[in-house]
């Protein structure tokens, strides 16, 4: 019988059709639902139908930016950006009637210089560069009665109204604690079930998967939990209590990760107890009786330790730490100005500024014919020049498919829709579509162009699919041309920015344990049992130096889980930058050859390091087999990282 054998696809057309996967956001939906369609409906009963349709765009972009998280994540991932998008509308607004065509295009130009090389800073910043693009066509280029001013004042309203729904509406499962932090409780549960999923897998070939998802899970929940907020500290016994279990969740991962180092089967009851805590996270409960303890290693007596804190952190619930350092000034400067900030800042300028000069050409020509309107052009560049959004080539063709799809259905639709009532009613099942179709570029393209080509024509334009198509692989061919444009300094600046930070973090994780195991401590002299009595002694005597009266962790363990957290976070960043330039086309993809395999030893060496700081915590020293591990990954780590021009790290006595 012969086996049918599957087409090995190129990485960058596999990127192209893979899509995530996942529960529908059914709170999401609805809060789409209930954004810019009755906000045009709104507006066209009152005679503010220009006013509206900006409203419904920002809506409609806030509606992209609305993520599965806490609330408080949700103020800072939809209202900030929406401050750079109504920005970028008076610049458009007040450039575009005020100048000529040159100046307007060398004006978008520096816009999208300063908006590329903020958007390397982080994911807000990211978006924040995005809606301050599109905000700054649509003014040049959507010619309104309404000042720059009003128009702002629109936009902010349409992001401001969603962001409304999202701190108002309940979601599902919240009825079992306070609703205002349904997206930190689940969050935090998700850490618990990912050190579970972790030791279940100890010793099996799905280990590293699993670890890595503790990472994410862990990345998660500080950031849900870390939001902007008025006060200094957790306001309410609630989020105080949230604080404190998911600072207890800290020594279960450590624990869990050395286990997975080991590489030795556990017994299956190991991960009972996680999946207990939880559920009691999940439900706003009590713990209940946990799992028998099983001490027979220095990893499983610091897992047994670690859930007995985390049994008694719930029941009492003080608050915790969330082992986060805040970015300064400085470090957003570095890394706006630095090699990733460059090259991406000259390619959106260039991307933005030709695509603007372009879009006034044909407009001032007539290829729009009695089309008023040339935004799209460049909006569509911004989208498309977007690392954020996938690989170059993943992106163009998705967009391409997208906007063929989307003008083609909406002509459909508009032929037989009744006005403006239909299409308001369309501008409202689209925004309910937008968190589902967020899943892939392609559909997310298609219902934002259905949307954006009811609200243009609902605003008093004709029927514009055929020249949004045309505009669109316009976009397409100049974004595919700049990005294969040589640049000043190396290709993939970005993916080196973001290994050498890893590194960098990396590194001040080994050589704090490995200052730690320097240190002099009470009972280094004895034996292994020896220590941990002396350990526990100072936790019941409430030394502050190790655990207080409120069971905080000591300090050193304090500043050794925020190192660790910023070496996780780092690695994850720089694995999925190193990802997505694996699926560019071959003559972007090779330029960070190499990356990944010098990614995978800096995994290795943290995995290492955490497996080191549990065994040392044991028994106070570091073991034989744990330092010839650290002298054979750093060893490998400086020779790889040559290759990939990663700067030296610092020398430490393990490397040899």
């Amino acid at each position: 019988m012969s086996r049918r054998i599957a087409p090995h696809l190129p990485p960058w057309l596999a990127h192209a059709l893979s899509a995530q996967r996942g529960p529908v956001p059914w709170s999401a939906v609805t809060r789409g639902a209930l954004s810019a369609g009755p906000l045009l409906l709104v507006a066209v009963q009152t005679g503010l139908t220009s006013l509206g349709v900006v409203a419904a765009v920002a809506a409609m972009l806030a509606g992209i930016n609305d993520r599965p998280g806490s609330r408080r994540v949700s103020v800072q991932r939809i209202g900030v950006p929406a401050l750079g998008g109504a920005l970028g509308l008076v610049i458009g607004t007040y450039t575009g009637q005020g100048t000529g065509s040159v100046v307007l295009t060398v004006v978008l130009t520096v816009v999208g210089l300063v908006a590329g090389g903020m958007s390397a800073i982080g994911p807000v910043a990211s978006a924040v560069g995005t809606q301050l693009l599109v905000g700054a066509a649509i003014g040049a280029g959507m010619p309104l009665p309404e000042p720059g001013w009003e128009r702002a004042l629109a936009y902010l309203a349409g992001a401001g109204w969603l962001l409304v729904l999202r701190l108002v509406l309940p979601t599902p499962g919240s009825l079992a604690g306070d609703f205002r932090f349904d997206g930190e409780r689940a969050a935090v549960a998700g850490v618990y079930e990912a050190v579970a999923e972790l030791l279940d897998a100890v010793g099996g070939p799905d280990a590293i998967r699993r670890r890595a998802a503790l990472t994410a899970a862990l990345d998660h929940a500080q950031d849900a939990l870390a939001g902007p907020r008025l006060r200094k500290y957790a306001s309410s016994s609630t989020e105080r209590r949230l604080h404190a279990q998911y600072a207890a969740a800290l020594p279960l991962a450590e624990a869990a990760t050395a286990l997975a180092w080991a590489e030795e089967p556990i017994a299956e009851r190991a991960s009972e107890g996680p999946r207990r805590l939880a559920a009691a996270v999940r439900g706003n409960t009590h713990t209940g009786p946990l799992p028998a303890p099983s001490r027979s290693a220095p990893a499983l007596r610091a897992l047994d330790d670690a859930l007995l804190h985390a049994a008694e952190v719930f029941d009492q619930g003080r608050g915790g730490d969330l082992h986060t350092r805040p970015r300064s000034a400085g470090d957003r400067l570095r890394a706006a100005f630095g090699s990733a900030g460059r090259e991406y800042g000259l390619r959106v300028a260039l991307c933005f500024g030709a695509s603007s000069a372009v879009a006034q050409a044909l407009h001032q020509s007539q290829w729009y014919g009695q089309h008023e309107h040339w935004y799209w052009l460049p909006a569509t560049a911004v989208f498309l020049v977007k690392p954020d959004l996938g690989p170059l080539a993943s992106r163009v063709l998705n967009r391409a498919a997208g906007t063929v799809l989307g003008a083609l259905l909406f002509a459909g639709l508009a032929a037989v829709l009744p006005r403006p009532e239909g299409l308001i009613a369309l501008v409202a099942l689209s925004g309910a579509l937008i968190p589902v179709a967020t899943r892939h570029f392609a559909a997310q393209t298609a219902v934002a162009t259905v949307l954006i080509l009811a609200l243009v024509m609902v605003g008093g334009e004709p029927q514009a699919s055929a020249g949004r198509i045309g505009e669109t692989l316009l976009a397409c061919a100049i974004v595919l041309i700049v990005g294969h444009l040589p640049m000043p300094g190396q290709h993939g600046g970005g993916v080196r920015a973001r290994l050498t930070a890893a590194s960098d973090a990396a590194h001040a994780y080994l050589t704090h344990v490995l200052d730690e195991a320097d240190t002099p401590r009470i009972g280094t002299s004895g034996t292994p049992s020896d220590h941990r009595a002396a350990r526990w002694t100072l936790r019941r005597e409430g030394e502050a130096r190790r655990i207080g009266t409120s069971g905080t962790p000591s300090d050193h363990r304090a500043t050794r889980w925020t190192l660790r957290r910023e070496a996780y976070r780092t690695l994850a960043e720089a694995r999925s930058a190193i990802s997505l330039s694996a699926h560019e086309l071959p003559a972007l993809a090779r330029h960070t050859e190499g990356a990944d395999e010098v990614a995978h030893l800096l995994e290795r060496l943290v995995d290492t390091t955490t497996a080191c700081a549990v065994h040392l915590d044991d028994t106070g020293r570091i073991g034989p087999r744990h330092e010839e591990r650290l002298a054979a990954v750093l060893t490998e780590l400086a020779r790889r990282g040559e290759r990939v021009g990663l700067r030296p790290p610092p020398r430490t006595p393990l490397a040899g």
